[in-house]
């Protein structure tokens, strides 16, 4: 019994200890996991920040420091447009030696926005329907406003340099003017050159595959066209396209380099720039490597946290259950056979007449001359006939019958589901094995040791537990009246 106690409450113990532990190490571990996934967020927008930071530098160092090119510009193109006047034979035109004595590539674009002449060869031809399809629209507005229009910074799409554009339609607005300045042969480019700033920011981020700055077009600023690979498409188009929209930060998960990659795009407004080059996207290309490898580390920091924590709660658990199982145990069981005392008699008999709702047998049994054996042989030979009579009872008794010792030489058998036949069958066996138990043994033949033994029924008897116990009671005593070693039924004294 005392070991069923135990076990219960060091069970009950360790489930409690680890449900407490396992709920604090886990909300440790989302904590953890939250924060690391805040830093990789953190690192990621930070880049972002340092990546916008440094296209808005060089805009700010061009708005102060290069108004000279849009005046020049400007004046080339208004002399482009005189000799136009004088020379409508453009095919005769050199465009090397313009180029040469303007310091500019020059670009004649038709009335179906073709490029139909350049100083540039390879540009000849370029269809802007086909490449530039957004542009469209704006070159037309161009072409009939008659006014001077200079974007900031663009790709040359074959060459990939970053270069300054202008537009003006010449006189008949046949063709538009176009000019191309090369930004990143000028000192402000190379002071503030913001490929080297990204550049560096991926080599300072492991996690950062690469760091574009994509044109209205979807074309990367700094790469030549080669099969139109430096152009977003797919997926990550569609998430270009939304970004540039809805100026709203979009990801796409994709492959980079044969490996999962996050793309991010970011909507970049200039501030300083007002033609179609003031709007652009930052595409981030990160991966979560790094991510991925504290994620697992804490993974594999919280299973080892749980596993100690688990060994030192169970450890614990089975230390202060001993402290406590003890007397907890003694304050509901007898400390010299181990069975239930008159503490926890009352609380079993009422549940057993609750639960089983059908007929109990309650067995009062009581030792006669118990006195006697106390005051010739002694307390401690007393004690040894009382285990002994506990023993009798308990081997005498079904698996679930109830032996509670309620003090003294008197003892209580609870049989639930039991009828009078099986409660008279069990008293008289009761009976048979104290008789044998004592005459076995020599120093109690002369104390005349013999058992009374009074039954009641529930719930013939009685339906609560008081009640009960008084006609157990009248009937153990009408057992000792007609000459012990007997037991008697209350119902049979009615």
């Amino acid at each position: 019994m005392n070991f069923r106690f135990g076990v219960k409450l060091t069970f009950t113990m360790i489930v409690f200890a680890v449900v407490i532990s396992f709920t604090i190490a886990t909300i440790d571990h989302v904590r953890l996991r939250d924060q690391a996934i805040q830093n990789k967020r953190n690192q990621v927008e930070n880049n972002e920040l340092m990546a916008k930071y440094a296209l808005e530098t060089i805009e700010k160092a061009y708005e102060v420091f290069g108004n000279n090119i849009t005046l020049k510009m400007r004046e080339n193109s208004r002399n482009l447009d005189n000799l136009y006047i004088k020379n409508p034979s453009v095919d005769t035109w050199d465009f090397a030696s313009l180029k040469e004595s303007l310091g500019m590539d020059i670009y004649l674009i038709d009335e179906h926005n073709v490029i139909a002449y350049s100083s540039y060869k390879p540009d000849i031809g370029l269809d802007f329907n086909a490449c530039c399809q957004k542009l469209v629209s704006v070159m037309n507005e161009r072409r009939l406003s008659g006014e001077f229009y200079d974007d900031g910074m663009d790709n040359e799409l074959n060459t990939g340099l970053i270069k300054k554009y202008s537009y003006m339609p010449t006189h008949d607005q046949k063709y538009i003017i176009q000019l191309g300045y090369s930004l990143q042969e000028g000192d402000i480019f190379n002071r503030f050159n913001f490929l080297n700033t990204i550049d560096e920011l991926v080599k300072s981020s492991p996690s950062t595959n690469k760091i574009n700055v994509l044109n209205i077009g979807g074309y990367i600023l700094g790469n030549a066209r080669i099969n139109d690979d430096q152009k977003v498409s797919g997926g990550r188009r569609q998430s270009f396209e939304q970004t540039l929209q809805t100026g709203e930060t979009t990801e796409y998960r994709g492959i980079w380099n044969n490996e999962p990659a996050i793309y991010r795009y970011v909507a970049y407004v200039s501030k300083y720039d007002t033609g179609t080059t003031r709007n652009k996207v930052l595409e981030i290309i990160y991966n979560d490597k790094d991510l991925e490898t504290v994620l697992s580390n804490n993974k594999q920091a919280f299973i080892f946290q749980l596993f100690i924590i688990l060994i030192i709660t169970i450890v614990l658990s089975f230390i202060i259950s001993g402290w406590v199982a003890k007397p907890m145990h003694l304050a509901f069981h007898d400390s010299l056979t181990g069975l239930k005392n008159r503490a926890a008699f009352d609380e079993l008999l009422k549940a057993t007449i609750a639960e089983e709702n059908k007929s109990t047998a309650l067995l009062m049994i009581d030792l006669d001359n118990f006195k006697l054996v106390n005051d010739n042989l002694g307390h401690d030979r007393g004690d040894q006939l009382l285990k002994s009579v506990a023993e009798c009872i308990t081997q005498s008794a079904r698996k679930d019958d109830i032996t509670i010792r309620l003090g003294g030489d008197e003892f209580v058998l609870v049989m639930p589901s039991a009828d009078k036949r099986e409660a008279g069958q069990i008293a008289a066996r009761i009976i048979d094995a104290i008789v044998e138990s004592t005459t076995s043994e020599i120093d109690l033949k002369d104390e005349n040791v013999t058992v009374s033994i009074g039954i009641s029924l529930f719930p013939e008897d009685g339906v609560d537990p008081d009640t009960l116990c008084k006609k157990a009671d009248q009937a153990l005593y009408a057992s000792k009246e007609n000459g012990k070693n007997q037991f008697h039924f209350y119902e049979d004294m009615v």
